[in-house]
């Protein structure tokens, strides 16, 4: 479990293909910190810590995760927001997050404003994905690479977040430009409530 309060930001520094599957080598400031077999978000993907090595560590994504997800897109150098799982004793500043990505989103629209940004995003939806709950609300929590954000401007299919300074630094969204593929976690909440009111009647 996790809550969309992203770390680092931290540089990919090897891929490895094994057959279907990935294995990323990350470097961050708290890979001593980790363990074998610990949960890591990885853009929003909840991932299993399976080596480290000094200050790199690396996880293994599965094929269906690479479909689902934009790791497989991911080259040297590429920063992923990085979040380890929650400690169920502190607050919870973001929202209720899985760590099971729902689906991926293209970036159509970055505007500045004053010092903040607008990103707008739009992504497959379908009446079906809409009754699942796989969609946005105004004001609405929304995970986009693993980071919680309020929605803005929520439309059929597409929305709008704004993201402050901080959030650009200290996040990978200063890498993401018009055309960037970034993963969604829709909210959990939300499908609960959708799937109550479509089969609990």
């Amino acid at each position: 479990m996790f809550s969309g309060i992203v770390e680092e930001a931290a540089p990919v520094v090897a891929l490895r293909r094994e057959q279907e599957n990935l294995h990323l080598t990350l470097s961050c400031s708290f890979t001593q910190e980790l363990k074998i077999d610990q949960s890591v978000a990885h853009n929003g993907v909840c991932l299993t810590v399976v080596s480290i090595d000094g200050d790199t560590y690396t996880v293994t994504a599965i094929q269906e995760t690479l479909d689902r997800s934009n790791l497989g897109r991911l080259q040297v150098g590429d920063k992923v927001n990085l979040e380890r799982s929650m400690l169920m004793n502190g607050r919870l500043d973001g929202h209720i997050v899985q760590g099971h990505v729902d689906c991926t989103a293209r970036c159509t629209r970055v505007e500045e404003a004053d010092g903040s940004w607008y990103y707008t995003f739009i992504y497959n939806s379908t009446p079906e994905m809409v009754r699942e709950g796989y969609t946005t609300v105004e004001k609405g929590s929304i995970t986009v690479n693993g980071v919680s954000l309020t929605v803005c401007n929520s439309q059929p299919g597409s929305f709008q977040v704004a993201i402050i300074p901080y959030t650009h630094e200290h996040t990978n969204f200063h890498q993401i430009v018009e055309g960037s593929v970034v993963n969604l976690e829709f909210d959990i909440i939300g499908k609960y409530i959708s799937r109550i009111m479509t089969y609990g009647k």
